[in-house]
Parts: C-alpha cells; sequence; structure tokens
C-alpha cells in the first residue's frame, strides 16, 4: 500500500526536494495526505492538485481566500491560520517531513510526534528551544524521529547498529560559508546579497544567513546532544570546504566511520523517506577522483562567536537555548531587512543571553513566552546598537 505522506513546509527547499523524490519514486508508493505552506498559495495549490493532497492548509489567514479559489470544488480540505498548521499536523499519515523554518514549527512538529508515525525533523529549532517537549511527544506518541539535517542523518548512518557504549565522539563538518576567510574587517562590511551566496549549498534565507554566521552550526551541536543523547564535549566540528563528507562517528577502538556524498539535501531526505530501506534519487554522483582532497580545520571561534554562544547555551541548559534561538532569528531577521550589520547578528544574541533569566520553561506556554521576550530584548538590543552608529 502507499504510504501517506503529510509535508509541513512543502513550498520550500525542503519541502520541494522532497516531492520531488516523491514523483521520481515508483508509481502509487506514496500519496499525500496534507500539505502546508506559510503563504505562497500558488506554489501550494499546483502541488496539491498534481499530487491529489487531502488536506491543505496556509499559516497566513489572509491567504485563505486566495487558496479557496485556487483549489475550491475539487474535493480537497482547506482551512488557514496556525490551528490549521497544527490539525494538518496531526492528520493521519505514516510519515510527515517537519520543514517549516524556526520556532515557528514547534507546535506542528509537537503535533505530529503525538499523533505518532515518523517524523522527519529538518526543523532543528523545535529541538534547540524546546528538546524536553519533544523527545517527551516521541515518546507519548510511539514516533519515530528521523533526522533530516546532512550532518545528523549523515550521524545517524553511521551509527546505525553500533551501542552508544562503543561511541567515542561525533564530528559535524560545516563549510565555513561564505566568509571562511574574510578578516573581520570585510566581515563588518557584508551585505545580505553577499551572506545569501552560499558557496556550496543551496538554502533558504534564513539557514544561509545562520551558515555565513556558523549559528546553523551551533544550533546543529545542540540538536545533536538531544538526538544523540551525547554531552558538548563529545560533539566536535570542523570546517571542511568541500562539503563531502557530512558527518562522522569516532568509535572507542579507533576507527571513525564517516558518510560522503555530493552537498544536495536530496540525499538525506531520500535516506529518511525510505528508511529504514534505500530507495533509487537521481542525485548526482560524488566524483572522489575529480575531488582530488579532503581539507578539515577547526573553526575560528573570534570570526564566528556564533559557534561558542551555542556552546554556552547548551552547557547553561534551562531556558537558554530558547533565548538563543529566538535572538538570532529576530537578529536575522533584521540583518536581512538591512536593519543590523553582519557581526552584529551575534552580538545581539550574546547581548540577549546576558539579559534575560535562562530559568527553564516549564511548558509549551512558557517556551512561547520565552521566545518573544527573546525577541524583544534582540529588537532592542539592535535598535541601541544602530542609534550609536
Amino acid at each position: 500500500m502507499a504510504r501517506s505522506i503529510s509535508i509541513l513546509g512543502s513550498t520550500g527547499s525542503i519541502g520541494r526536494s522532497t516531492m520531488a523524490l516523491m514523483e521520481a519514486a515508483e508509481p502509487g508508493a506514496f500519496r499525500i495526505e496534507a500539505l502546508v505552506a506559510n503563504r505562497d498559495v500558488a506554489t501550494l495549490a499546483a502541488q496539491a492538485q498534481r499530487f491529489r493532497a487531502r488536506f491543505a492548509a496556509v499559516a497566513d489567514p489572509g491567504a485563505y481566500a486566495a487558496l479557496k479559489a485556487a483549489l475550491g470544488g475539487q474535493g480537497i480540505e482547506l482551512a488557514a491560520g496556525p490551528d490549521a498548521v497544527v490539525q494538518a499536523a496531526a492528520r493521519p499519515a505514516d510519515w510527515t517531513m517537519a520543514a517549516i523554518v524556526g520556532a515557528a514549527g514547534l507546535r506542528s512538529t509537537l503535533a505530529a510526534l503525538c499523533r505518532g508515525g515518523t517524523l522527519a525533523l529538518a526543523n532543528k529549532e523545535s529541538l534547540v528551544c524546546a528538546a524536553d517537549l519533544v523527545l517527551a511527544a516521541a515518546r507519548q506518541g510511539g514516533a519515530t524521529l528521523l533526522p533530516v539535517d546532512s550532518e545528523h542523518n549523515a550521524v545517524f548512518q553511521c551509527m546505525a547498529g553500533a551501542e552508544a557504549r562503543g561511541i567515542e565522539k561525533i564530528v559535524l563538518t560545516a563549510s565555513g560559508g561564505p566568509f571562511r576567510d574574510w578578516t573581520l574587517e570585510r566581515m563588518a562590511q557584508v551585505t545580505p546579497e553577499q551572506a545569501l551566496k552560499h558557496p556550496t549549498w543551496s538554502m533558504g534565507a534564513k539557514i544561509s544567513i545562520d551558515s555565513a554566521t556558523m549559528m546553523n552550526k551551533g544550533l546543529e551541536v545542540i540538536e545533536a546532544a538531544h538526538l544523540f543523547a551525547l554531552p558538548p564535549e563529545r560533539i566536535e566540528v570542523l570546517v571542511h570546504p568541500q562539503s563531502a563528507v557530512h558527518g562522522m562517528v569516532q568509535y572507542t577502538d579507533g576507527s571513525i566511520l564517516a558518510q560522503l556524498g555530493s552537498p544536495d539535501m536530496r540525499t538525506p531526505i531520500a535516506h529518511a523517506l525510505a528508511w529504514p530501506a534505500r530507495m533509487t534519487a537521481e542525485i548526482p554522483r560524488l566524483d572522489l577522483a575529480a575531488l582530488a582532497r579532503l581539507d578539515f580545520h577547526a573553526p575560528d571561534p573570534v570570526r564566528f562567536p556564533a559557534l561558542r554562544l551555542a556552546r554556552e547555551a547548551l552547557m547553561a541548559g534551562g531556558g537558554a537555548p530558547t533565548i538563543l534561538n529566538a535572538a538570532n532569528e529576530a537578529a536575522v531577521a533584521l540583518f536581512l531587512d538591512r536593519r543590523l550589520g553582519f557581526l552584529d547578528i551575534a552580538a545581539v544574541v550574546e547581548e540577549t543571553l546576558s539579559r534575560l533569566p535562562g530559568q527553564r520553561p516549564d511548558g509549551l506556554e512558557a517556551i512561547v513566552a520565552l521566545d518573544a521576550a527573546a525577541r524583544a530584548e534582540a529588537a532592542r538590543q539592535a535598535e541601541a546598537r544602530a542609534a550609536t552608529v
């Protein structure tokens, strides 16, 4: 029988890649239960029609009229607003892709996990800001949680069948972003256009900026700590410009297993979509002879302080990761809006962390409140910096 699939964030890069893999699979292998977009009605409607989705929703209530005009009368259930996104996640599906960017994806991720089935997690921020809730929801629903971030998926593949006590450490690789060789003086003048031009990966705006600051790798360290139940000191980050090795696991006998592949998100998505089997994916194969070399070096903590901030938040625990994530999301949005300098992103995050209490939130509403407080404080810090320029 066809596996039922829901995609939360179907019009983004991860969602589109997921649907491309489904379309290329054997006929009848998958069917769409639910699709969710923010406000891109045109793309969502085309997807829903092509895959005969049973349910389609937009997070933006203002886009409902356009959605109804595009899909009304076609036998597809339609809805709009934040509750509709949660409703989509709670619908019966064998496999759900959680690809809504940022903390905005938390509620739907929790709903999908509570329902059960398999959740492919591309929304790292959910684990960063609410790890206890996410893992508890997975246990409660009996859900299978599969990592989709290329680095975590690589580590997951390298851990297959291994006992935890035999693992010495894991290694997450980072491309280093577009500014890995730039001086601080040059980085101070970076524009959004420059930061969005990633040298290797094709990604959305927010994750592209996070890659440029290396906050993305910091968030991945926090995510890895929760996914694999490892302390921070057993999670290493190495800059690897070729982006061919996506993750490694070092074992207590000295062995290192690495997962390699072309820098294409369809590979980890395909792994999660077919797991525990494998599926054919028409992805450019990695040519090691043409690549010729693999380089690795430690990240520079002076030019890229975001990685340090993330580790400190992980070690502090409590509400610190929630504050870190919210402040970063706010600062990145301000940078993209040209209201904050590139180097000021990490500075605003650090100042926000120092100003807000980091007690552990005692539930979803407390996390939401702390998230809002961190965003407001980050905005104040950004405004204060702008006033001094």
